[in-house]
Parts: C-alpha cells; sequence; structure tokens
C-alpha cells in the first residue's frame, strides 16, 4: 500500500479540520441526482429457496443517506427509484450497497459499488452497469487523523549521538459509526522497519466519531557512524528508504476491536525539515479489495449525476443575471440569452433547471414562458400536435410545474393515493394479465372507483393551483385560440396537454418522484396506477372526450371508458380548464390551508423537567408545515405530542456531537413561554436528513421578528453549558448564529448558485457559442435564400444582429467571470503543499471553467486560421457596422 498523502490546509479546512479557512468567501456546493433503476444476477440465497429480498442504500463513505424498498423473492430487483439531494459535507467513496433483508438476524450485505469522489466525473450523465464487489470490513473506511511528527538530536549516557523520532497524534475526524452509534476508538502507533515493529497505544476516547487524542510517543532512531554535525537533524539515506509510521484506528468492541482504517508515513518526509505535520485520510488495509470471485456476486445499473459549485459572492453575478432576466423583453425572445443557453446546452434538462428557478425567483418567468410558447406555436401545424414535443418551452413549464406545484399535488392527490398504495384491490381488466381467480366485473369496479375519486378531486382543486400556473395557462390558452382560430378545441388542449398529460397523469404514475410516496410502489400497485393514469389523461383530454372515439389503443380501455363518455364529464373539464386558465383573484383559502413542508421519523431529547428521571431520546415522527412544528408517536397520528408555533421559533442551529455524544444533531430554540427560551434537541437519521432539517426550518421562520443572534453550540447539562462554561441556564448565547437562507417557503432558490450553474454551463457550451457566432456572420453575410442545408441549421436564429450582439455580451461577460474563478483555482493550487491533488474547477464536465483551445494544430493550420478568422472578424464587423 503507498504511503498515505497528507492534506493540505485548504483541504482540510473543507474536510472539516480544525484549520483557518482560506477561501470563506467562496461557497462549495455538491449535489447528486440520478435513478437506482436494477440489479441482475444476484448472487444466489444459499439453500432451497434461492430467491432474496433485496433493497439498495446509498451511503458517503460509511454513513447511509438513502434506501430504496425491498423487493421481495428475486435475483434480478427492479427499484427505479429516483434520489436528489445536497451533500453537506467532504466524502470520500459515494458507495451502493445492495443488502437481503432478514427479519430475525441483520441484514446481509450482498455486495457494493463504492466509486471514488475523484471518479465521479467519469461516470456523471450517463446510465451504467456496475459489476458488484465483495463487502470486506477492511476495506470499509472513513474519516481522517491529525498527525505531527518531529526529529529531536540526543546524547546518550555513552555520548554517542542519536535521533529521536516524535510521533504526536493529535485527533481524528469523521470516523464512522459502529450500529448507529459513535465508536470508543482508540489508535496504535508504529514505527515499522525491516527488523524493527515498535508498537505503542492511545487510550480509548468513549463514545465519539471526533476524537481529541492529543498524545504523544517518542522512537529512538539509531544514527549510523558515518553521523556528522552537517547532517544534524536529518536522518541517513539508508534509513529514509526503511522506516515509516503506521497509525490504526480501532474501535474498541466488547467480544473484537473493529477495524477503522490505516495510514502509512515514511520518516523520509523529515529529510528536510525537521518536523512535519498534516491530515492523512484513512485508508483501507493492503488486502481490503482483494478479491477472487468479484463476477460472481451481481451488477447494479446505476444513473449518477454529481455537481460541484464553486460559487463566488453575489456581486460578480450581476451582469450575468441581468443579461439573463432581461431575456423575457428581447425582441425576438430566440436572440435572448436565456433562449441561447437552451439552445447551445446538449441535455435541455441541465440549462432549464437553474433558468427556471432563477426566473421564478425574479417573477420573470410567466413573460418568459409565454414567449418561448409563442416560438413554439408559430411552428405547430397541426393542433392536435399543440405543445407534444420537447422544446424549450415545454421542458421550462414542466419544471416550473414540478418546483410551484408540489403542495397542489400534495392536497390534491396524496390522499387517494396512499389509498390506493396501502390497498390490495386489484384493478386488472387485461384479460392476458388476469391471475386466476380474478372477477374481471370486480376489477373493473375497483378501477371505475378510483378513476372517479381522483378525477373528483382534480377537477375540484382549482382554488388550490399556483398562481403562476394560472397565469402561464391563460397565456397558452389565448394564444392556442389565436394560432387556430377555427378549432374550438384547441384551447382546451393546450392546457390540458400541461395539467393533465404532464403533471397530474405523471405524478399518478410516479407518486415517489413526486414525493408524495416514499418508495416506489411494487409491481401490482404500478399496474393499478398506470391503468389509472391512463383513464386521468383520457378524462383531461378535451379532443378524446369531445369524439365519438377514444385515443386508447387497447380494446379493454376502450370498453372500460365508455362509462367517462358522458356530459356531465365534458362539461366539468371544461370548467375546470377555465378556472385555472383565469387571471381572475383568487380567494385567499389556497393560503389559509398550511403549507406541507416535511415530514420523517427522528429522534428528540425527552422535554421533560424532571430532574430524577432520565431524559432519554425518543423516536418521534415530525411533521413541518407553515404554521408548525410537531411530533408524534407515530406516522398519521392526528395527535401531537408537542407543538411549536412557527412564530415562536428564535434559532434553528446545529449540536456540537460531544454533548450527547451522537452525529447528526441540530436544536430548535424556541419560546416557550414568555421570555423563556428553550431547545428541543432533534438527531437526524444521516448529515443529509440533518442538513434539509435545518435548512427547511431556517427558511420558514428567517422572518420572526424575535429571532436571535447568539446561541450556545452545546447542551446545557450538570448545571453550565459546555461551550461556555456559564452556569445560568438563561445565559445569552455565546456564538452568533448562522446566516439564513432564503425566506419564501414555497420556493427554496438560490440564485447565486443557479447563476453560477449556467455560467458553467456557458463555458463548457463555448465552442457551440462560437459556432452561432459565426452563423449570425455567415447569415449576415449572405443575405440570399439557403439552397442547401448547412451545419448550422439545427439552430434557431431569427435575428442574426440581435443575436449576435447577445452573444458578443455573454461572451464578455464569461470572460470577466473567468477571472476570479481562475484566481480562486490558482489560490487553491497554491495552498496544495505536499503534493495533494485538491478538485481544481475544470476537472470534472460539471465544472470546466477553461477555454477551449487549438493547441494541436500544426504550425502552417494555425496560420490559415488566424488568417481566415481575421478576414472573417472584418466582415461581420462591416455588416454589424461594430
Amino acid at each position: 500500500m503507498a504511503a498515505a498523502a497528507p492534506l493540505s490546509e485548504a483541504a482540510a479546512a473543507a474536510n472539516g479540520a480544525v484549520t483557518e479557512a482560506h477561501d470563506t468567501e467562496v461557497r462549495v456546493l455538491q449535489s447528486l441526482r440520478g435513478k437506482i433503476c436494477e440489479a441482475k444476477n444476484l448472487l444466489p440465497y444459499p439453500g432451497p429457496n434461492k430467491m432474496r429480498d433485496c433493497f439498495c442504500t446509498i451511503n458517503l463513505d460509511q454513513e447511509e443517506v438513502f434506501r430504496t424498498q425491498v423487493v421481495e423473492k428475486s435475483l434480478s430487483p427492479f427499484y427505479s427509484e429516483e434520489f436528489y439531494f445536497e451533500i453537506p459535507r467532504t466524502f470520500q467513496y459515494l458507495s451502493f450497497y445492495i443488502y437481503d433483508k432478514s427479519v430475525l438476524q441483520r441484514d446481509l450485505r450482498i455486495g457494493k459499488v463504492a466509486i471514488k469522489k475523484e471518479a465521479l466525473c467519469t461516470h456523471t450523465g450517463k446510465e451504467t452497469w456496475f459489476s458488484l464487489q465483495p463487502v470486506d470490513s477492511n476495506s470499509e473506511v472513513q474519516g481522517k487523523v491529525h498527525l505531527e511528527l518531529k526529529l529531536n538530536e540526543l546524547i546518550t549516557d555513552n555520548g554517542s549521538v542519536c535521533q529521536q523520532l516524535v510521533v504526536h497524534i493529535k485527533a481524528c475526524h469523521g470516523l464512522p459509526l459502529i450500529n448507529g452509534q459513535s465508536c470508543d476508538p482508540y489508535a496504535t502507533v508504529s514505527l515499522v522497519g525491516p527488523s524493527r515493529n515498535d508498537q505503542k497505544k492511545t487510550k480509548v476516547k468513549k463514545k465519539t466519531s471526533n476524537p481529541q487524542f492529543n498524545e504523544i510517543f517518542y522512537f529512538e532512531v539509531t544514527r549510523s557512524s558515518s553521523y556528522t554535525k552537517k547532517s544534524q537533524f536529518q536522518v541517513e539515506e539508508e534509513d529514509i528508504e526503511k522506516l515509516e509510521i503506521r497509525v490504526d484506528l480501532w474501535n474498541n468492541g466488547n467480544l473484537a476491536d473493529n477495524f477503522l482504517g490505516e495510514i502509512k508515513v515514511p520518516v523520509k518526509v523529515l529529510r528536510n525539515d525537521s518536523s512535519h505535520q498534516a491530515w492523512y485520510l484513512l485508508q483501507p488495509r493492503d488486502n481490503g479489495n482483494k478479491s477472487s470471485k468479484t463476477d460472481d456476486l451481481g451488477s447494479l445499473r446505476l444513473y449518477i449525476c454529481y455537481t460541484e459549485d464553486y460559487v463566488l459572492p453575489s456581486e460578480y453575478y450581476g451582469p450575468l443575471r441581468s443579461l439573463l432576466l432581461k431575456s423575457p423583453d428581447v425582441q425576438p425572445i430566440s436572440s435572448s440569452a436565456a433562449y441561447i443557453l437552451g439552445e447551445v446546452c446538449r441535455d435541455k434538462y441541465d440549462a432549464v433547471l437553474p433558468l427556471v428557478r432563477l426566473l421564478l425567483h425574479h417573477n420573470k418567468f410567466v413573460p418568459f414562458a409565454t414567449a418561448v410558447a409563442e416560438l413554439d406555436l408559430k411552428d405547430t401545424q397541426d393542433a392536435n400536435t399543440i405543445f407534444r414535443g420537447n422544446s424549450l418551452a415545454t421542458r421550462c413549464l414542466d419544471e416550473m410545474m414540478k418546483i410551484v406545484g408540489r403542495h397542489y399535488l400534495k392536497v390534491t392527490l396524496k390522499p387517494v393515493l396512499d389509498e390506493i398504495c396501502e390497498s390490495s384491490k386489484s384493478c386488472e381488466i387485461d384479460p392476458l394479465k388476469l391471475k386466476e381467480g380474478d372477477n374481471v366485473e370486480s376489477n373493473k369496479e375497483n378501477l371505475r372507483y378510483y378513476v372517479e375519486k381522483l378525477f373528483s378531486m382534480i377537477i375540484q382543486s382549482n382554488m388550490s393551483c399556483p398562481t403562476v400556473m394560472c397565469d402561464v395557462f391563460y397565456s397558452l390558452r389565448h394564444m392556442a385560440a389565436q394560432r387556430f382560430p377555427n378549432d374550438p378545441h384547441v384551447q382546451y388542449s393546450a392546457v390540458s396537454s400541461f395539467v393533465f398529460l404532464r403533471f397530474f397523469a405523471v405524478a399518478v404514475v410516479s407518486p415517489h418522484t413526486f414525493h408524495l410516496r416514499p418508495h416506489h410502489p411494487d409491481a401490482q400497485t404500478i399496474r393499478t396506477l398506470t391503468l389509472i393514469s391512463k383513464a386521468i389523461q383520457t378524462l383531461g383530454s378535451w379532443g378524446s372526450l369531445s369524439k365519438s372515439k377514444s385515443s386508447f389503443k387497447e380494446t379493454f380501455m376502450c370498453e372500460f371508458f365508455k362509462m367517462f363518455q358522458e356530459e356531465r364529464y365534458i362539461e366539468a373539464v371544461k370548467k375546470f380548464l377555465e378556472e385555472i386558465s383565469s387571471t381572475e383573484s383568487k380567494e385567499p383559502s389556497g393560503m389559509s390551508e398550511p403549507v406541507h413542508l416535511k415530514e420523517g421519523e427522528m429522534y428528540k431529547r425527552a422535554q421533560g423537567r424532571n430532574r430524577i428521571g432520565k431524559k432519554n431520546f425518543k423516536k418521534r415522527w415530525f411533521c413541518l408545515t407553515s404554521r408548525e412544528l410537531t411530533y408524534h408517536k407515530q406516522p398519521g397520528s392526528k395527535d401531537a405530542i408537542y407543538t411549536i408555533p412557527i412564530r415562536n421559533i428564535l434559532a434553528v442551529e446545529k449540536l456540537e456531537e460531544s454533548s450527547f455524544n451522537k452525529k447528526n444533531m441540530f436544536q430548535v430554540i424556541h419560546m416557550e413561554k414568555p421570555h423563556i427560551e428553550k431547545p428541543l434537541y432533534v438527531q437526524a437519521n444521516n448529515c443529509v436528513e440533518a442538513s434539509e432539517w435545518i435548512e427547511v426550518l431556517c427558511r420558514v421562520s428567517r422572518c420572526n421578528q424575535r429571532r436571535l443572534s447568539a446561541y450556545h453550540p452545546s447542551a446545557y447539562l450538570n448545571g453550565n453549558w459546555l461551550c461556555c462554561k456559564a452556569a445560568s441556564e438563561h445565559t445569552a448565547g455565546c456564538t452568533p448564529c448562522t446566516a439564513g437562507v432564503p425566506a419564501d417557503i414555497q420556493i427554496d432558490i438560490d440564485e447565486d448558485r443557479e447563476t453560477e450553474r449556467i455560467y458553467s454551463l456557458f463555458t463548457l457550451c463555448m465552442p457551440k457559442l462560437q459556432k452561432m457566432e459565426e452563423a449570425c456572420g455567415s447569415i449576415a453575410v449572405y443575405q440570399g435564400p439557403r439552397t442547401e442545408p448547412d451545419d448550422y441549421s439545427y439552430l434557431t436564429i431569427e435575428d442574426s444582429v440581435t443575436t449576435f450582439k447577445t452573444l458578443q455580451q455573454i461572451k464578455v461577460i464569461l470572460e470577466k467571470l473567468n477571472e476570479p474563478h481562475e484566481k480562486y483555482r490558482k489560490k487553491r493550487s497554491t495552498n496544495a503543499k505536499y503534493g495533494r491533488k485538491i478538485q481544481l474547477l475544470g476537472k470534472c464536465p460539471n465544472q470546466i471553467r477553461t477555454w477551449p483551445t487549438d493547441s494541436e494544430e500544426t504550425g502552417i493550420t494555425v496560420f490559415i486560421g488566424v488568417f481566415l478568422f481575421i478576414t472573417y472578424t472584418i466582415c461581420v464587423h462591416i455588416v454589424f457596422n461594430i
């Protein structure tokens, strides 16, 4: 095993080490989205029944942050579960574990896929089959060690000179949980050479993942007879290559100690200096990943998209943000910066997500969506295909509905979807798929009952429809009527193609994607939801209802749908579509109902004041709305054990692990009685969950007038605050509260981060921007009709002059933004002291900040290229008069 490379100061600070941060003005934000698709050819169960009940987890190092449902009795389980979360801390490995569920014993880990953080960029944005690797306890490591080495000169009793190696093991950080609890770590420190293995041991630290050892060990290093004064405080060359310090971390177990990781540091690091200290990442043992039968474990299909954004202070993004927000006013819209972004990005989803969020944040989405939808309508020749493609307009509207319509879906669909998913009623009406003993008439009645119930909930939900959606639907409806004045149905199908086809029907068939259910449903429920979704989609289609023949291809669905082809259904859909596409002011009933924000199971510390009773931690179901935070004994319970009105929340902050020797803790400081503050201590299940709860609680309470400016980062125990040692429980906080987050509880948007993502995308697509610029020049220089298709015909350029000017503005802004990014990159590069490669800007596809070059061209080609470019530029400048 190679010797461990130390973390630089910057990397150590980013990893949470106790060092001074050098780049506090730059925020490094990580996110992960993707899909756990399926596994295949898993190792059979050793017994007569070969099948397994399997689930899959996502782990940041050894911390589980996501878990799929259990797929029963299968060696090729199909999961199809999407995930998205912000990563609140650094990590070495992103791992996916396949487990075999056990009722009586601990779940068995069948295999894993472990991807180094540095290798994530090679898998980003694509679906890949990964071979499962064996799970070996010697390879399951995480965390880091702070080590200091010194070399002192000693004169022995007999007058000879020797060297003394001083090893100071200061601390560890981020050790894994053992069986869900903080470990009891200790370290062994060894000086290893060809003929020696001197070992020493630290004390055991109880219940902590961040032990502070602060222990010093001394090892004598023998000097050779060639020692001279010149080589004072230096180790001879022959010793340098032979000696190394090895530090092994262990958990002190009841029956056996668990290996937590190791580092190896050669003594030669002191060759040119008598002192050396650094943070080292723990590594697996040499034989940690060796196995002879890795192919027999099966494989896992994953889609992964990892992004790491380096967000500068807000003032840097002003020009780019301003240019993007002017897009709705640019004529034609295809010449705007926002539209150009959608044109040049290979995957429109990458462009749409930050763009829509930024436009929503500044109330610019409706005019932009109206303008791009109008451009779509110009190219639509058949009213029956209106808004059916995947254009920039339809994708923007899809993303907008997901963002602003989450609560709308929850109050409209969730009660019925919960009933469907928790019921075992069969709704199969396909004669070819009926099971033995199924009654098709009974199934048809079940299906009709669910369709009727969902349809009724939808058509009565107009008052809950978000205003932004209503405003966009109003524009779509009137533009469609103007585009096809002879078609009386098109104004309704323009709206239904979004609200039914792309919103309600999609949410019904995949409720877990819209956070309406915790997991992907089982196979029978998926089939039921698919049939319901088809019926709802067709019910909402004005064209299908108004025709005598339905649009179903399956005969059994045609027969089933005949019972809905009545005038009352047609009128109900028409009335609903008119109501949600009206600009008339709505009653405030939509806001009188509290907005459901988040819920989940966590642990809370007992709130009792009884000094005799033990204040232990209990599992509770937490629920947060726009009005209150409550917790209950179990999910679905209407009677809350404890309620905190949102207006009473004074601060939401992390709690130091040392308070209760528990990780992922935070505190909700609230006003219990007038002028009496009380903290509620809560432990989340993982770092992602803790970060999400802190963020949403801060967001919903940020506008409270009595928010605290300071808090206690540790708990009040045994008569004093652990942080500042103050004796009074009512002593004012000793640490400033962290900065808040945007106060909009409906749409959580970090506009600087969204603008940074857009900057990154523009930079990635610089070759296409240049291609588009060349196309504008060619169109302007040669103004005649296009007789043959050219290599830029796929680009939408309506006005070459306006488009060219916008492209010039984009390039100037990108060049200016590139300067602080390059300065930050150099600063991080300078801080890489001992050869540890820090992940710099421009390393991964999602982080590239470099400009394209043609350094590999020959001298002759470069000369010709420069000549042609100068000639072309002169022509363009003459045409555009710039």
